[in-house]
């Protein structure tokens, strides 16, 4: 078999089409939240699964790929620290968010 110019292995290749299958339904997600609120639900769904039910079980898929790829070395594990300082980050161009430190 030809090594593909990216050197990814299949399983590389699938794990990140994973993230970005789930990455992409969070947008969705959130997309319907802004537009209808978090407690608004499909009205076709006769469990009227809220919006905020929706977001929290795509959140955690992407957790659990994320934790897949964490345990494969496909990236380093992000620290307490790094977290911090993006949020950090984010808040100087943030309008509405308090610091929570």
């Amino acid at each position: 078999m030809t090594e593909h110019f990216n050197k990814l292995t299949p399983a590389e290749d699938e794990r990140l089409a994973m993230l970005a299958e789930e990455c992409a339904e969070v947008i969705q997600i959130v997309s319907k939240i802004q537009r209808h609120g978090y407690d608004s639900w499909h009205p076709d769904d006769p469990l009227k699964t809220t919006n905020r039910a929706m977001l929290r079980k795509e959140v955690t898929d992407i957790a659990a790929v994320t934790a897949a790829m964490l345990t494969r070395d496909d990236f380093e594990m992000f620290t307490e620290a790094n977290v911090k300082a993006a949020w950090r980050k984010k808040l100087l161009y943030a309008h509405h968010q308090e610091d929570p430190q």
